[in-house]
């Protein structure tokens, strides 16, 4: 749960869309969006199936120097109210209320982003289940753009064990629920870019015309691919299943010459 600036609570924000999928490469993002470079830490893009909220994730960005592909950690800054006392803010993945002021400094087209996706993920609350339903554009995972925001170098503490870290970060758009997504979770779902016109637009545009594009998918646009799995899609090796085993291999000690 997260609070506005006026302390009032926003349970349009609970438990929306905080796991999404991207399992398309990045030639097809390059084509898609037309970045014009990469940064380091993209370079050997991979494919995340399982992007949880506060990981890292990729993103097509705005900068002074063009627009790039960057890996960046998902939830951008929280407001003071919506981290209250605690020593760390874990980010706002979600933002629904624009006309709000604690996003006003991130509006303009220098913060603007797409955040690549091939599917996401929202609990099923309206029956109460809490199963994980994935929805798509179709079967295939046909790559997709959410209409997202970024911050460079933010300083703070995103998680207790890690102490302070600095980072990018990222959020993205979220709107009222179409007919597939409304059958089990009707807060809201992501604002979502289907074509290469409409990146451009969200990329290019005036705040004032960018934020007509804050709006759901017609109904009829999403099928549900997976349900249950916390990954996309289900035969896929889960990233954080890979990056745990990493942590766990023995360290090997380079062999060093006897001195004496």
């Amino acid at each position: 749960m997260s609070s506005d600036r006026f302390g009032l609570t926003s349970w349009e924000d609970v438990q929306i869309c905080n796991l999404y999928s991207m399992t398309s490469n990045k030639d097809a993002i390059r084509d898609f969006t037309r970045f014009l470079r990469t940064t380091p830490n993209a370079d050997n893009l991979g494919a995340y199936p399982d992007t949880f909220a506060n990981d890292f994730g990729p993103i097509v960005r705005n900068t002074p120097e063009g627009r790039e592909l960057a890996v960046a950690r998902w939830g951008m800054p929280s407001s003071e109210e919506a981290t209250g006392n605690k020593r760390y803010d874990s980010g706002t993945t979600n933002i629904r209320r624009t006309h709000l002021p604690h996003w006003q400094p991130w509006l303009g087209i220098e913060n603007r982003c797409v955040v690549p996706a091939t599917s996401f993920c929202e609990p099923d609350q309206v029956g109460k289940t809490f199963k994980n339903i994935w929805f798509a554009l179709d079967e295939s995972r046909t790559l997709f753009f959410f209409a997202g925001l970024w911050t460079p170098h933010w300083t703070g503490v995103r998680k207790v064990v890690e102490g302070e870290t600095t980072s990018d970060l990222y959020g993205f758009l979220t709107t009222k629920a179409n007919r597939e997504v409304e059958q089990f979770h009707d807060k809201a779902m992501p604002v979502i870019l289907r074509t290469p016109e409409e990146v451009e637009q969200w990329l290019t545009l005036p705040w004032p015309e960018a934020k007509a594009m804050q709006k759901p998918l017609p109904d009829g646009s999403l099928q549900i691919v997976s349900t249950e799995m916390k990954w996309d899609p289900p035969q896929a090796e889960p990233r954080h299943k890979r990056v745990e085993a990493k942590k766990m291999e023995p360290t090997v000690k380079a062999s060093q010459p006897d001195l004496f």
